[in-house]
Order: structure tokens, then C-alpha cells, then sequence
């Protein structure tokens, strides 16, 4: 009885055997098609992805900074987003001036457009000095920047300064009675340092 249960089972091997190849051959011309559907979605990942242009840890701070401004958690950073972004900076601004922020992105918002607007920044397609004065002037009230808030951006959001280097950067900075530094001295000061170095070369 055992002899005949293995003769059936080799005989179910051969049936099986002779049928796989009319299987494989299937399955044969099934293994490019996946091997080219994949080389093309690595061609699509590697030929995109801004997230190669930033470290690991900037992606993150971008991250936490895009999910504080994206108010509404929709994954999209509207004009309201923006609008309540200033809000809790204690800075007002116009609807023409959110829409011009938003205007420079070329589609929605998003993640990934932050990222590409951020990227397109640091590729040098826009004048430093002009960054500057814009960052600085974000902080501006009246043309006087309140040191406690301009510390406490710098040691929270983008690369984080330690307390030692706002220090160092402060002793650098004229400062009043109130703690209130003039956002044109400062400006001039950050900007013709950039200027001298660029006459020294």
C-alpha cells in the first residue's frame, strides 16, 4: 500500500510537471513587466525627490514648522493657516500679503512645495541681503524687533541657535533699556558685514 501511494504521488508530480511548464511560461513573460514597473517608479523617486536636497534633521524641522503652520491639519498651508501663522507671532499683515506669500507657490501648499520653495531659496534664486531685511523685518514693530521674541524664534523653528550663540549674536547687537533692538541698525549691520566680505574677496 505505501509502494502505491508512491507511485501516485510521483505519478501527480510528472502530471504537474509536465503542466508547469506551460505555467512558467506565463509567469516567465509576467517577471519583466515587473522589473520595468519598478525601474520606473525608482526613475520617478530618485529623478523628484527634494527631500535630497535637505539633511534628515532639516526635513524634520521643516515637518514640525509645516505641521505648527498648517492650523487646520489638511495637509495644505491656506491663507488662513498663514493668517493665524502671524497671528501668533504678533505680526498683522494684509490679505494682498498672503496672497503674494502663497503666490510664490506654484500649486497648493503642501509638504513637499515648502520644501521645493525653501530648496529654490537656498539655490541662491533669490538675493540674500533681500532675505534679510524680509526675516528681520517679520520681527519688525514700529522699527524696533523685541529681543525676547527674536531669541525665542531663533532657539525654536529652522536650525535652532544654542542660548551661547544668541548671546554671542546678541552682544553683536545694540540693545535698549526695554529690549528692544532697531530693526534698520540691524539690518545695515548683518548686511554691510556681507557686503565687506564680498569687497575683501
Amino acid at each position: 500500500m505505501a509502494d502505491d501511494k508512491k507511485v501516485k504521488k510521483t505519478k501527480k508530480k510528472k502530471e504537474e510537471g509536465e503542466a508547469a511548464p506551460a505555467e512558467a511560461a506565463p509567469a516567465a513573460e509576467e517577471a519583466p513587466k515587473r522589473a520595468s514597473t519598478r525601474e520606473s517608479k525608482k526613475a520617478k523617486r530618485t529623478g523628484s525627490n527634494i527631500f535630497s536636497a535637505f539633511s534628515q534633521r532639516q526635513v524634520a524641522e521643516f515637518k514640525e514648522a509645516f505641521q505648527m503652520m498648517d492650523a487646520d491639519k489638511d495637509g495644505v498651508i491656506g491663507k488662513s493657516d498663514l493668517r493665524q501663522t502671524f497671528d501668533a507671532l504678533g505680526k498683522m499683515v494684509s490679505d494682498k500679503e498672503l496672497d503674494e506669500l502663497l503666490g510664490e507657490a506654484t500649486g497648493p501648499l503642501n509638504f513637499t512645495m515648502l520644501l521645493t520653495l525653501f530648496a529654490n531659496r537656498m539655490s541662491g534664486s533669490a538675493d540674500d541681503d533681500e532675505v534679510v531685511i524680509a526675516a528681520f523685518k517679520s520681527f519688525d514693530d514700529g522699527g524696533k524687533i523685541d529681543s525676547e521674541k527674536l531669541r525665542h524664534a531663533l532657539m525654536t523653528w529652522g536650525d535652532k541657535f544654542a542660548a551661547s550663540e544668541v548671546d554671542e549674536a546678541f552682544d553683536q547687537m545694540t540693545i535698549d533699556g526695554s529690549g528692544k533692538i532697531d530693526t534698520q541698525k540691524l539690518i545695515q549691520m548683518l548686511t554691510a558685514s556681507a557686503e565687506e566680505e564680498e569687497e575683501e574677496a
